[in-house]
C-alpha cells in the first residue's frame, strides 16, 4: 500500500480519529471518576490471519460512566487476490452509549471503500440517539453538521431520516441524523478533507455535550426511558441496520466487535410486544432473538455472540428479507463487494 494512497490516507485519518477519540472520552470519563480513572482496553482481530488485514478496536462498559463504548477501525485489502473486484475497506465505527440517561448514545461512522480500477468512494455517517430528548443537544449537532458539510447537509440529512426509520414503530432511532453514501467529488483531496473535517469536528461536538450531561441528576423515570430506549436501539441494530447484517454476513472474525453497539441491557417484554408489528417474514428474526436473550435482558459478551450468529443465521436462510434492511436512496453492495 503507497504511503501516498487514498487508501493509506483514509487508514491514517481513521487510526488519528480513533486515538484522539478515546482520549477524550477517557478525560471526560476522569472528570466524574476522579481518583478512580477509566480506562478503555484495547484488542484486535485479524481477517484470514492477517494476510488481508483486520482491525483494533478501544472498549469499555458498565462502569459509573460508560453503559457500554466502542472505538473500532478496520482495514480490509485483497490486493493480492485476482478474484475479488474490492481493493481495500477501510472505516472507523464508533458506538458510545453512557450511563446517564441525560448524556445522549452516538454512533459515527466513516469509510473508504476503494474498487480494483474503478476509483472509490466515503461513507459518512453520524447521528444522536438520547434516551431523553433535548432540543439544544440536537441543535448542537446540526450547527456542526452545517459547519462541516453545508453543501451536502440537506441531502445527508434527508438520507439519515430514511436510513434511520423503525417503519415497525412508525419513529426513527435517534433525533438527528447524517448520511453520505458512495460519496464522490471530481477532487479526491476535497473529499478527504471533508471526511477530516466532520470526523474531528463531530467527535470534538459529541465531547463537548457528554461533558455537560453526565453530572446530572438521575431519576427511576429516567432510567426506564433510557432502557426502553436501549431496547428500541437493539432492535432497530438487529432487524434494520444494513451496515450490521453485511458486515455478519462477510465475515466471522469480528463478531464481538461488530455487536460492540448494543446496549448491556434491554427491556425483553418489551421487545416481544413489537414481535406483531414487524413484516410477517422478518417475525421470526426476532422470535429468534428473544430466544437468545436472558429474561433480565442483559447483553452479555456471550449473547451478543449468539446474537451476531443468530442474525447471521437467519438472513443466510432467508436471504429474501434483505428487502426489509434500511438503505437511503442508494443500497451499498458491501457483501457483494467482499465476494
Amino acid at each position: 500500500m503507497s504511503l501516498n494512497s487514498p487508501s493509506s490516507a483514509a487508514l491514517l485519518l481513521a487510526q488519528s480519529l480513533q486515538q484522539s477519540f478515546v482520549t477524550g472520552l477517557e478525560e471526560c470519563a476522569t472528570k466524574l471518576s476522579g481518583d478512580s480513572p477509566i480506562k478503555f482496553q484495547w484488542t484486535e482481530w485479524q481477517r484470514n490471519g492477517g494476510k488481508n488485514g483486520g482491525g483494533s478496536r478501544y472498549f469499555t462498559e458498565d462502569n459509573m460512566v460508560f453503559n457500554r463504548a466502542s472505538v473500532n477501525v478496520s482495514h480490509i485489502h485483497y490486493a493480492d487476490d485476482p478474484d475479488k473486484k474490492l481493493a481495500s475497506a477501510t472505516a472507523i465505527s464508533t458506538i458510545i452509549h453512557p450511563q446517564n440517561p441525560h448524556a445522549p448514545s452516538i454512533h459515527i461512522h466513516i469509510s473508504w471503500t476503494e474498487m480494483k480500477g474503478a476509483g472509490g468512494y466515503w461513507r459518512m455517517m453520524a447521528d444522536l440517539n438520547p434516551s431523553i430528548p433535548m432540543q439544544e443537544d440536537q441543535d448542537s449537532c446540526y450547527e456542526v453538521f452545517r459547519e462541516t458539510a453545508p453543501g451536502q447537509l440537506d441531502e445527508a440529512l434527508a438520507q439519515g431520516d430514511k436510513y434511520f426509520y423503525i417503519p415497525a414503530l412508525e419513529r426513527h432511532r435517534g433525533t438527528i441524523h447524517f448520511y453520505l453514501e458512495q460519496y464522490r467529488s471530481s477532487s479526491a483531496e476535497d473529499d478527504l478533507n471533508l471526511a477530516t473535517r466532520f470526523g474531528e469536528k463531530v467527535t470534538s461536538r459529541y465531547l463537548e455535550v457528554l461533558s455537560k450531561r453526565l453530572e446530572l441528576e438521575v431519576s427511576d423515570e429516567d432510567r426506564q426511558n433510557q432502557l426502553a430506549y436501549h431496547t428500541l436501539y437493539l432492535f432497530q441494530v438487529l432487524t434494520l441496520d444494513r451496515g450490521t447484517t453485511s458486515g455478519l454476513l462477510v465475515h466471522d472474525e469480528n463478531d464481538l466487535g461488530i455487536m460492540g453497539s448494543l446496549p448491556s441491557r434491554v427491556n425483553k417484554p418489551l421487545l416481544q410486544s413489537w414481535i406483531t408489528k414487524m413484516p410477517e417474514a422478518q417475525q421470526k428474526l426476532l422470535e429468534d432473538i428473544l430466544v437468545v436473550l436472558p429474561v433480565d435482558g442483559e447483553v452479555s459478551n456471550e449473547v451478543r455472540v449468539q446474537l451476531a450468529q443468530t442474525v447471521r443465521s437467519y438472513y443466510r436462510q432467508y436471504p429474501e428479507s434483505l428487502k426489509f434492511q434500511a438503505s437511503g436512496n442508494i443500497v451499498p453492495p458491501t457483501v457483494k463487494n467482499h465476494k
